[in-house]
């Protein structure tokens, strides 16, 4: 694995924790709060990988 895959995965995963947690929080519960992680996480990949090249 490529140093710019790993910091491109570590940050989408932070993001998409910090995400769900803030969600959970603002909303308590737990199937919102776990989409909206996957969901960030997700996006933040794609938003990350076509960002740094």
């Amino acid at each position: 694995m490529s140093q710019r895959t790993a910091l491109i995965l570590f940050t989408a995963v932070v993001s998409g924790v910090g995400i769900g947690v803030l969600t959970f929080f603002a909303e308590t519960s737990y199937p919102k709060a776990v989409l909206a992680g996957v969901l960030a996480a997700g996006g933040c990949t794609v938003g990350l990988h076509s960002l740094i090249d």
